[in-house]
């Protein structure tokens, strides 16, 4: 039987590897006050908002306002894990609890920044928030498996993006690029945890590999519910630094060498049925990633 559940065995080591997490977290701790320029900030009452007041490049301010729409689904994501692990290991629902607490700064950060800066219209950015929030967010994974395995591209997906992104940025605003390097750094120890659960699994139980197949080929960011996604990611990948040659270098690529999913063993033909698949898929995109770069 190809098992969806997170192994009990396993806990010992995942319960080492959080006590880490948060050994690391604690010196690293920050205040999202330390990273914002209040220097540059007006009341909005007495000195309205107005085009000529923004001082960045179109496609940064896309890049940061996207990431901020897909930090204010915070709620929507911590349900999602809540529910899910639901009756799983009680490690990883501390975990979530302490993610959540360390990812609640993050929206705050970029939303200030943006008003303080006045980069944005304050009103069209309030009404973006609220929509994507009233969007909710409903996943496609709803196994603790999955989950987890989604959750570590995902959170190597956003500090790429954040990284990519800063250095995109810096020559416009050292404040902003400061921050989106802050942000990054806790992604990277988000990261690390949850693909470490999931390496400890595979190496477990290389007949995991079955259920790494349906997130890794259908892998898709959960800030896809916010307004005018698909063209923000258009300008995005144009111009900040972070489009499909990105995904594929520097997440993808990165994930499948990391679980040696080209040396897994699995017993089950489904397993290895799927694990073929993922270097199939893997094989796929990298003849079109070599065949852009040829004709560039």
């Amino acid at each position: 039987m190809l098992t969806n559940h997170l192994d009990f065995r396993l806990e010992p080591r995942l319960r080492e590897l959080y006590e880490e997490h948060k050994k690391r977290a604690d010196k690293i701790d920050w205040g999202y006050h330390e990273f914002l320029p209040w220097d540059k900030a007006m009341d909005f009452r007495r000195v309205p908002w107005d085009p000529s007041q923004v001082t960045l490049p179109s496609s940064v301010i896309t890049a940061v306002e996207t990431a901020l729409l897909t930090e204010v689904n915070l709620p929507w994501f911590t349900s999602y894990l809540e529910q899910t692990f639901k009756g799983s290991l009680s490690v990883i629902k501390e975990f979530v609890h302490t993610w959540t607490s360390e990812e609640d700064q993050h929206s705050n950060l970029l939303e200030t920044y943006l008003l303080i800066t006045r980069n944005v219209d304050p009103m069209h950015l309030h009404k973006l928030h609220k929509q994507t929030v009233e969007n909710g967010w409903n996943p496609d994974f709803h196994t603790p498996f999955e989950t987890m395995v989604y959750t570590s591209m995902q959170e190597l997906a956003t500090m790429v993006f954040y990284y990519n992104v800063a250095k995109v940025a810096a020559p416009h605003d050292k404040d902003l690029s400061s921050l989106l390097r802050r942000l990054a750094k806790d992604e990277t120890l988000h990261y690390t945890f949850y693909r470490e659960v999931i390496k400890y699994h595979l190496e477990l139980e290389p007949n995991y590999c079955y259920h790494l197949a349906n997130v890794i080929m259908n892998f898709q960011m959960p800030g896809a519910v916010m307004p005018d996604f698909e063209n923000r990611m258009a300008i995005i990948a144009k111009e900040a630094n972070y489009g499909p040659l990105e995904y594929f270098d520097q997440v993808l690529d990165v994930i499948v060498d990391y679980w040696d999913i080209e040396n897994l063993r699995p017993i089950a033909p489904e397993a290895e049925k799927a694990r073929l698949d993922i270097l199939n898929y893997h094989a796929r995109l990298k003849r079109v990633r070599d065949r852009f770069y040829r004709n560039k």
